[in-house]
């Protein structure tokens, strides 16, 4: 089985359930968007929902993955800076009890956070203070973190540090290492198009892409996207929602569909499916099962508030692989 790093923004989630869309208005959100925002912005924004339902989850789009990837039983490491705070102790001994190997640089700021709130169709939308996340650079990196590992999965959301996301693909490249890539969000790719449109076509092996950050990216409907982005790599998948999935290396296309769901909360349901995906590219599977796994997975973490699930939710997706599997 192939054995995964993972690289990016080390956050606390601050899962925060509300009865309206009102506050996305009050505080200034584009609702299903990831916004970043001043340490300032974020300490007003927490006061303001302060009397909602709030969880605590460690989080970020690749550690996300990464976890997922780990409960499924896959050799994981993870990079990232955190503060010299409870919120990164919390992070770090997340990551060990996952049984992921976590490489937690030491930053000056506070353990960034991302406030995730939810709305009653389930949508989330971030404000996110990186914190002690955005001091992790490209001097961090070194060849000798890779060594032993097969593949490097990379979120989008890095692109906001250009130097740090390019010395990442070039060192898993040089070691040998395969790449996915997620794109992480519409507003991320638009603001970056020019620079992620470079990295795919020379490093990128793999990329996810939901309905929004496909369309960001090619300015194309989400089968025409698929085709554009399959052009420029391995492998190239599409997310529909609740519509699914698009699969397409080469000229082998596949659709995967959905899983029956009582959805609470989709935070987490792009960064599972990877997790899901990878973990049957690791076992060499075929792109349908993938997808499938990748599927059953994205199900199960929206029937969930945040992106962790239970022990006994993970025993019974490890029965249901299984039988993906064969």
């Amino acid at each position: 089985m192939a054995k995964i790093f993972g690289i990016g923004n080390a956050l606390v989630d601050i899962m925060t359930i509300v009865d309206n869309d009102n506050i996305l208005t009050t505080l200034n959100l584009p609702k299903g968007s990831m916004q970043l925002v001043s340490s300032e912005v974020m300490a007003s924004a927490l006061k303001k929902t302060k009397g909602y339902k709030q969880i605590l989850a460690s989080g970020g789009s690749a550690a996300n993955t990464i976890n997922g990837l780990a409960n499924l039983g896959v050799k994981t490491a993870f990079i990232g800076k955190v503060g010299k705070d409870e919120l990164g102790d919390f992070f770090y001994n997340d990551m060990k009890k996952a049984s992921i190997s976590p490489t937690l640089l030491k930053g000056i700021n506070p353990t960034g956070t991302a406030l995730a709130i939810v709305t009653p169709d389930s949508e989330r939308t971030f404000a996110t203070s990186l914190g002690a996340a955005i001091e992790l650079t490209d001097s961090d990196l070194a060849n000798n973190l890779f060594d032993g590992y097969d593949m490097l999965h990379i979120e989008g959301y890095l692109a906001q540090n250009h130097s740090l996301i390019e010395q990442a693909l070039k060192l898993a490249k040089n070691s040998g290492l395969k790449v996915s890539l997620d794109l992480a969000s519409y507003n991320v790719v638009e603001e970056n198009l020019d620079f992620l449109t470079r990295m795919v076509k020379s490093y990128v092996d793999i990329i996810f892409a939901n309905e929004e950050e496909a369309k960001a990216f090619t300015k194309k409907s989400p089968r025409e996207s698929l085709d554009m982005l399959a052009e420029i790599t391995e492998i190239a998948v599409v997310k529909l929602g609740s519509h699914g999935s698009l699969i397409k290396s080469g000229n082998d296309i596949y659709e995967v569909g959905v899983i029956e769901a009582k959805p609470i909360d989709t935070t987490g349901a792009g960064d599972l499916y990877a997790a899901g995906f990878l973990y049957g590219l690791s076992k060499d599977l075929s792109l349908d099962k993938c997808g499938k796994i990748g599927s059953l997975l994205s199900g199960k973490v929206i029937e969930v508030v945040g992106p962790k699930m239970s022990k006994e939710t993970w025993n019974t997706i490890h029965e249901m692989v299984g039988k993906i599997e064969g």
